[in-house]
């Protein structure tokens, strides 16, 4: 069974680092794209990073040198490695993967922004 379990959100200061964390598991990630999404309230899913099976990596504009995506292919987990935090960046912070034609989800993990 596909699973993605995401951890590592929590309160933090403008300026501030998070790191977060998805552990897949029932499938082997490093063959799959794997996506960090986040939803704000009131406001659409939006796509924040992507990291290819070739580890090529995609950044949405708004947090284009302040967030690294990667993947530890051992572990089966991927990062996202968040930097100078800002209060629009308060929002859900999702895991999201394609297997197989089908879209799988983690739970979720609220990252908040604020002093």
């Amino acid at each position: 069974e596909v699973q993605l379990q995401a951890s590592g959100g929590g309160l933090v200061q403008p300026g501030g680092s998070l790191r977060l964390s998805c552990a897949a598991s029932g499938f082997t990630a490093s063959s799959y794209a794997m996506s960090w999404v986040r939803q704000a309230p009131g406001k659409e899913r939006e796509l924040v990073a992507v990291v290819t099976r070739r580890n090529s990596t995609d950044y949405d504009d708004s947090v284009k040198g302040r967030f690294t995506i990667s993947r530890d292919d051992a572990k089966n987990t991927v990062y996202l490695q968040m930097t100078s935090l800002k209060p629009e960046d308060t929002a859900v912070y999702l895991c999201n993967t394609q297997v197989r034609g089908e879209s799988y989800w983690g739970q979720g993990t609220q990252v908040t922004v604020s002093s």
